[in-house]
Parts: C-alpha cells; sequence; structure tokens
C-alpha cells in the first residue's frame, strides 16, 4: 500500500497516510462500511446527491465531537440533495451512543472498523494510530471529488467555510 509522508501531524508529531492521493476531478472510490444498525453501506447508495464526506479519528474527542455536532447544524441549511457523512473507525454501537447524547439527526455516521475499505480508497489511514486522519471530500451527484481538505494538525478543526464554499458552488 502506499504511503505518503509530510502531509499531516498529530500532536506536532509527522504522520504517514497509507493508500492513494485523492485529487479534485478523481473519480470518487466505492468503499464499504456500516452504518449505526450494522448495515453495509457503499457510496452507490447517495448516487444522484452531493455529499460531504468527513473523515474523523473518533467521535469520542473533542475536535471530532465539535466538528461533527458543526457540519450537523450546517446541514440544515444545505440544499436537500446534500448528504454529511462523518466516517471513523469507531464502533457502531458507539457511534449510535453518540449522536444519541450529541442530538445529531443530520449527519449519518458510518463505521470503517471491519476493513478500513474508505480509509484504503481515499488514503486517509493514519499508519501509526490506525485511525482516520481528518479529512473531507466533497463528491457531487455524479461521484466526481470536487473538493478535498487534509487538515494539516489532526488535532485541528477544519476550514469549515472552504468545505461548505465548495458545497455552495455545486448548487
Amino acid at each position: 500500500m502506499q504511503e505518503r509522508k509530510g502531509i499531516i501531524t498529530f500532536k506536532g508529531n509527522p504522520m504517514t497516510l497509507l493508500g492513494p492521493e485523492i485529487r479534485t476531478g478523481d473519480k470518487a472510490p466505492d468503499f464499504r462500511v456500516v452504518d449505526n444498525g450494522l448495515a453495509t453501506v457503499t457510496l452507490a447508495d447517495f448516487r444522484g446527491k452531493v455529499k460531504i464526506i468527513s473523515a474523523v479519528p473518533s467521535l469520542d474527542t473533542p475536535v471530532c465531537d465539535t466538528e461533527t455536532r458543526r457540519f450537523n447544524e450546517e446541514a440544515a441549511k444545505l440544499p436537500g440533495n446534500t448528504v454529511v457523512l462523518t466516517v471513523s473507525v469507531d464502533l457502531p454501537f458507539a457511534q449510535k451512543r453518540w449522536c444519541a447524547a450529541a442530538g445529531v439527526d443530520r449527519v449519518k455516521t458510518l463505521s470503517d472498523y471491519q476493513d478500513r475499505s474508505f480509509a484504503s480508497a481515499y488514503g486517509v489511514l493514519i499508519k501509526e494510530l490506525k485511525l482516520l486522519s481528518r479529512s473531507i471530500f466533497v463528491v457531487d451527484g455524479n461521484d466526481v471529488v470536487r473538493y478535498v481538505q487534509h487538515v494539516k494538525e489532526v488535532t485541528n478543526e477544519p476550514d469549515y467555510g472552504a468545505v461548505l464554499g465548495a458545497v455552495k458552488s455545486l448548487g
């Protein structure tokens, strides 16, 4: 598997991302993850929709919590054909519990715990931690990647304005 260095840090320490570099204009790779009810979910389940795919290390950390709550708020203001997906390696049971406790009902949390299918396809698996790096992909209704953001320092929040601007530019 391809190793990419120098893209992200965790608490100031350089980390290695595993998998390909996904660029704007690429066809979005398929993936196989599970939802909170353990049902298989793939990219095809969202065909025709604009997708904000937010990869996070764990919902049980303060920054991931803040980010997912923020996207839940923003989702209410987005066009009806837009879905917000948050992918982590948290177990589906933990994701479901977190969503209930946080009141998150517009973001669909998906677990990549089984085989890191999303992480491998999108190049966001942190080799040293076996967690997903904080990254966001905006994918249009034809499954073409229109925006990519890898948050340089994993403990920082993403640039929400840039993500939302990319989504609005598709409308």
